[in-house]
C-alpha cells in the first residue's frame, strides 16, 4: 500500500492499475536512452506502443528491429490516446508546436520524462490535454536493465493538467509499467522535479564534481606530482567513495575509510566548500528558478550549441582525460 517518506507519498505496484493503459494507443516520441527503455518495458507488459521519430532518425531501424511500429512524429501522434515525450529538452518546444500540438486529440494524456519545458512554459498544452510526468531516477539503460532483472528504478510522478480526472492513475500506471512500482513511485510536482534536477546536475553531480576533480588533478600536477597518482587520487577512487555513500550514506563511507582520511574529511572539506561556495550555489539556484538558465541553454542550442561544443572540445583535450584513457585501457574489469 502507498506509504509516506518524510512527507512524500510513495506508491508501489499494488497501488497502480496497469489496466489504465491496456488497450490504449500509446506513442513514445524518441528512442534514445529513456525512449527505448520506456517503450521496451511497456511492450513487455503487453502494451500497444508506437514509436514517433523524425524522418531520417538513426534510431528508426533500431526501433523497428526491436519489433515496434515506427512512424513520423505527427503520424504517430494522430489518434494516440497517450503520448510520451522523451526527446531532448532543447528540441521539444519546436517539435511540439509543429508536429505534436496540431495532431493531439482532446482528452489525450501527454507525458514527459522531465518537467523542463512544461515548468518553464516553453510548451503550453491547451486545457483539454491531460499533462503528466514520469521521471525515472536513473539513466535509460538502468531503467531497462533493472526491469529485466525484475527490480526497477524509482520514479517521480506529477500531474500538471487533469481535465479527464484520472491523469494521476495513468501516470502511476506508466511508472508501474516501466518498473518503478517495484522500488517506489514518489509523488512530486513539475516545479520540484525540474528545479532540483537542474540544481543537482549543475552544482553537485556534474558541474560541481567534475570541476572539483579537474582542479584537484591540476593542483597535484602543478606541484610536480606524476599524472598517474594524480588521476588515481582525484578521479579513479571517486567511484569507491560514491559507492559507499550510495549504499549507506556518508556515515558508511566514513566508517569504511581510514581515520586519517576521515580526519582530513572533517578538517579540509569546509576549507574547499566555503560560505562563498554556498552563496554561489544559491546564485545557481536563483538562475534556475527565474528561468535564466533555461533561456541561456535554449539560446545556445538554437545558435548551434557554440558554447557547449567549445567546452566539449576543451574538456576532451584536458590532460586528465588523456591520462585516464591510457590508464583505463589497462583496467580489463571496466571493459
Amino acid at each position: 500500500m502507498a506509504g509516506n517518506i518524510l512527507g512524500t507519498t510513495v506508491f508501489y505496484n499494488e497501488d497502480c492499475n496497469l489496466e489504465k493503459l491496456r488497450g490504449l494507443k500509446i506513442t513514445v516520441l524518441g528512442y534514445g536512452s529513456q525512449g527505448h527503455a520506456h517503450s521496451l518495458n511497456l511492450k513487455d507488459n503487453g502494451m500497444d506502443v508506437t514509436i514517433g521519430l523524425r524522418v531520417g532518425s538513426p534510431s528508426w531501424s533500431k526501433a523497428e528491429e526491436a519489433g515496434f511500429k515506427v512512424k513520423q512524429t505527427s503520424e504517430a501522434v494522430k489518434d494516440a490516446d497517450v503520448v510520451m515525450v522523451l526527446t531532448p529538452d532543447e528540441t521539444q518546444a519546436e517539435m511540439y508546436e509543429k508536429e505534436v500540438a496540431p495532431y493531439l486529440k482532446d482528452g489525450v494524456y501527454l507525458g514527459f520524462g522531465h518537467g523542463f519545458n512544461i515548468h518553464f512554459n516553453k510548451i503550453v498544452p491547451n486545457e483539454k490535454v491531460n499533462v503528466f510526468m514520469v521521471a525515472p531516477k536513473g539513466p535509460g539503460h538502468l531503467v531497462r536493465r533493472t526491469f529485466t532483472e525484475n527490480v526497477g528504478v524509482p520514479c517521480l510522478v506529477a500531474v500538471n493538467q487533469d481535465p479527464s480526472g484520472d491523469t494521476k492513475e495513468v501516470a502511476l500506471a506508466w511508472a508501474c509499467g516501466i518498473g518503478g512500482g517495484r522500488s517506489g513511485i514518489l509523488e512530486t510536482s513539475f516545479k520540484q522535479e525540474t528545479e532540483t534536477d537542474l540544481f543537482g546536475e549543475q552544482a553537485v553531480l556534474c558541474g560541481g564534481v567534475t570541476e572539483l576533480i579537474k582542479t584537484g588533478f591540476e593542483v597535484l600536477r602543478e606541484a610536480g606530482y606524476d599524472p598517474v597518482n594524480a588521476y588515481f587520487e582525484c578521479l579513479h577512487e571517486m567511484k569507491l567513495i560514491v559507492d559507499l555513500m550510495y549504499e549507506g550514506g556518508m556515515a558508511k563511507m566514513r566508517h569504511s575509510i581510514s581515520n586519517t582520511a576521515e580526519y582530513g574529511d572533517f578538517l579540509t572539506g569546509p576549507k574547499i566548500i566555503t560560505k562563498e561556495t554556498k552563496e554561489k550555489m544559491k546564485e545557481v539556484l536563483s538562475d534556475i528558478q527565474s528561468g535564466k538558465f533555461a533561456d541561456e541553454f535554449l539560446a545556445d542550442s538554437k545558435a548551434g550549441q557554440p558554447f557547449l561544443k567549445k567546452k566539449r572540445e576543451e574538456a576532451k583535450a584536458h590532460e586528465l582525460e588523456l591520462v585516464g584513457k591510457e590508464l583505463r585501457s589497462l583496467m580489463s574489469w571496466i571493459k
